[in-house]
Parts: C-alpha cells; sequence; structure tokens
C-alpha cells in the first residue's frame, strides 16, 4: 500500500478528531483508540501516524468542541442581529430541550465532557482548554447589564449545565422533563 498523501493525512486527522468529538461526549473519553478508529473508519495503526497518544486527541478534541461552542455563539448573535439577550434565550431554549438531552453526541461539551476533565490530572492541556471555554461560555451567557463581569453568566451556565445531566441521568422518569422545565423557568422568567 502506498502512502498516504498530505490532504489525505489532514482528512483523516480531521475524520477523527470529529468522531472522538462525538463519541467523547456520548460516551465518555475512555473510548478506546480500537473502537474509535473503527467508527471513523480507519485502521487502529493509524491512529499513532495522527496523534502521539490518546490525550493528545483528548487536548485536540477539547479545544476543538469548545471551539464550535464559540462559533455558535457567534453565530446566535449574528442570527439575531446583535442582540444579546434574544440569543442567549434562543440558546436556553435549545439546551434545555428534549432533543439537547436525548443526543448527547452532538451535545455540550461542558456537561458531556466535566467528569472525564476532572479526573483527568492537573496540568493538562484538556483541562485549561476546558476552564478556558467554560469562561468564555459563562461569559457569552452573562447579562447584559454584567458582561465583562461574568457572575451572572458563571449561574446560568452552571444551572444549564446541571440541569442537562440531571435530566439525562433521570431519563425515562418525568422528572426529566420537570428537570429540564424547572431549569428553564429559572432562567427566562426574570428576562
Amino acid at each position: 500500500m502506498g502512502r498516504v498523501s498530505q490532504a489525505q493525512a489532514e482528512e483523516n486527522r480531521r475524520r477523527v478528531v470529529d468522531t472522538a468529538s462525538r463519541l467523547f461526549r456520548e460516551q465518555g473519553t475512555h473510548v478506546s483508540v480500537a473502537d474509535l478508529m473503527k467508527a471513523a473508519g480507519l485502521t487502529h495503526g493509524a491512529f499513532y501516524k495522527q496523534f502521539a497518544s490518546k490525550e493528545a486527541l483528548v487536548d485536540e478534541v477539547t479545544a476543538h468542541v469548545f471551539d464550535e461552542i464559540a462559533r455558535r455563539n457567534v453565530a446566535g448573535l449574528d442570527r439575531h442581529d446583535g442582540q444579546r439577550d434574544v440569543a442567549q434565550r434562543a440558546l436556553i431554549d435549545a439546551y434545555l430541550s428534549v432533543e439537547h438531552r436525548d443526543n448527547a453526541a452532538d451535545g455540550c461539551p461542558v456537561a458531556a465532557l466535566a467528569t472525564d476533565i476532572a479526573r483527568g490530572p492537573e496540568g493538562r492541556e484538556a483541562r485549561r482548554t476546558y476552564a478556558e471555554g467554560v469562561a468564555d461560555f459563562a461569559a457569552f451567557l452573562a447579562p447584559a447589564e454584567a458582561v465583562g463581569g461574568g457572575e451572572g453568566g458563571l449561574a446560568r451556565l452552571c444551572t444549564l449545565v446541571g440541569a442537562l445531566v440531571l435530566s439525562r441521568a433521570a431519563q425515562g422518569s418525568p422528572l426529566s422533563e420537570e428537570i429540564l422545565a424547572a431549569a428553564h423557568a429559572a432562567l427566562t422568567e426574570a428576562g
């Protein structure tokens, strides 16, 4: 078999990162390299041509998913003509939906990766990236009067993430949707 072109190698790397992004959010970072590569449609050996280690992949995926959040938030502002409160309300509506609860693979990495990142060693690039991503997401969620301060944004983010995690854990019970509704009311009744 011949060597893979640089363009194909870049495409393979992107495919692995995209696949890992979905699998890590759905199943956690403990997914095996073999299962990840199978899901990406590549060989196990191809992984080590792209990444020095699984930890390096976790670092890259963490950066990738937080870049996705930032792009979505900018797109939300653009879609709502820069009206921050309208963009935030749309995000809250989508975040606390049954569809988001049921689709972890494409869902919020803050909720999906929190436990895995917390269990990882301090000093890891993924932990630093995660913390910066959480801070940026909270800043986006801050009420207009608190932009720059972030306090209100942190409370909103904690409510969103906590509700999503609890709702997923209670899925199959009426409590699951009650959690989503209660968090939604708490975040939107004052606004």
